[in-house]
């Protein structure tokens, strides 16, 4: 079937035609590519045709699709029942698991998805410390949460408009969003309602604006300033955490937050995240303490059966320092090509994340990852899905290499991506 028709046949009973709005490709145009299967580093299209896929389910697939040992897990956990509603051994040991890989976490609660990780780590922070207002980044994403939805403010702290119709402004003024890498402007917020702030939360590398890294001393000065006003410090690492090293951007970078968000890859493509830190913290949460949370599918025990998989696989394979060398021998080739051929574009990466922006940047920010020229990315990214290579449907967006990309399968993607620059970068 074309993608067409199944597109139009969506748009009839879906909002949008899609259940996550980036997948209607509106940022780049067209219609969007109805995937069948997917193995490996590969996409099937309900369309016959294949691609080389640079998204990854926007990140959790660390060993690429399917893999064999991945599906034996859940294939035999599920015979068991989807869900119980009551605790298991195997929660536990994931527990156990994702606290040996977080020196910052001693305790953790399982969820379903990382936007509830997020919502219930806020809550958490709130109701610890007893302070309502919330910062956070320009530019940064921590899932649909209310209060986090605002717009990116264009001074050195903007108190929140909705970034969305539904969220009364009560809420999203408790936000604050200051530009990422700006030590001033984090001093600012802080000076002016500090003993307000319950929380300041950041994804340690954003992964939502495109990819962007910390400048030095930054996420230091993030750790310092909490501390001083007795706020806490929060990690989105629902991207990172597993992605850039085993213990997430925390450990590459040595700065312990008070809580952790996860996701992604954790659970391997299944729904499961989490959220975790100091004991006495995540003590304030029922039935302990006076902070509620909850979820019936929390814990399911096909998601977690995954999750141990995964956590598993990391621990005994250490794929990462191999997926790091493919990796920058690839990043290597894309910047060669930018300097050689004076391209506008830059590219950002971190282990295995990736972003083009098409723009001369530097990209260290929310504000200059906007000048990228949008439809000059929307052409490039049409370009390579001719040439049947996937990448993220949107400029502000990351890509992802994985440890089933072989040698072989990058140089393959190079020889489109390289072409495609040079048409569409002009």
């Amino acid at each position: 079937m074309d993608n067409k028709t199944l597109f139009k046949r969506a748009q009839k009973v879906i909002p949008g035609g899609v259940n996550s709005p980036v997948r209607a490709f509106k940022a780049v145009g067209g219609d969007p590519i109805y995937i069948k299967r997917a193995k490996g580093a590969y996409l099937y299209g309900e369309d016959g045709k294949k691609y080389l896929d640079f998204v990854g389910s926007w990140g959790p697939m660390l060993f690429g699709h399917a893999p064999d040992g991945l599906i034996r897990a859940i294939s035999k956990k599920i015979k068991d029942g989807t869900s119980f509603g009551a605790p298991t051994k195997e929660e536990t040991q994931l527990a156990e698991a994702i606290c040996s890989f977080f020196p910052s976490i001693q305790k953790v609660r399982v969820t379903n998805s990382g936007t509830e990780a997020v919502m219930s780590a806020i809550r958490l922070a709130r109701g610890y410390t007893g302070r309502p207002r919330i910062v956070k980044i320009d530019g940064g994403y921590h899932g649909h949460v209310d209060s986090l939805l605002i717009q990116a403010g264009s001074g050195a702290t903007t108190f929140g408009v909705p970034d969305s119709e539904g969220i009364p402004s009560g809420i999203s003024h408790l936000s604050l969003s200051i530009p990422y890498n700006d030590v001033t402007a984090l001093e600012n917020a802080f000076k002016s309602v500090g003993k307000e702030i319950a929380a300041f939360i950041l994804e340690p590398v954003p992964g939502n604006m495109g990819t962007v890294l910390p400048s030095e001393g930054y996420l230091e000065a993030a750790r310092a300033m909490t501390k001083k006003y007795g706020a806490l410090l929060i990690f989105d690492e629902v991207m990172t955490g597993f992605r850039i090293t085993e213990g997430g951007a925390q450990k590459y970078y040595g700065v312990k937050p008070d809580l952790t968000c996860l996701g992604k890859i954790v659970g391997g493509g299944m729904p499961l995240a989490a959220f975790g830190g100091r004991a006495e913290i995540m003590n304030f949460l029922a039935p302990l303490g006076p902070v509620y949370q909850a979820g019936t599918l929390a814990g399911n025990p096909a998601a977690v059966s995954a999750a141990l998989w995964m956590l598993a696989e990391i621990k005994s394979k250490k794929p990462h320092s191999k997926l790091h060398e493919r990796c920058a021998q690839f990043y290597a080739e894309l910047h060669q090509l930018i300097h050689d051929k004076h391209l506008p574009v830059t590219l950002n990466h971190m282990g295995s994340m990736w972003t083009l922006f098409f723009t001369k940047g530097p990209v260290t920010d929310y504000a200059s990852a906007k000048t990228s020229d949008t439809k000059a990315y929307a052409r490039f990214f049409h370009q390579c899905l001719r040439g049947g290579v996937y990448l993220a449907p949107a400029q502000f967006e990351t890509n992802f290499i994985s440890a089933a990309h072989t040698t072989k399968q990058l140089s393959a993607a190079l020889r489109v991506l390289k072409k495609s620059l040079q048409q569409n970068a002009k």
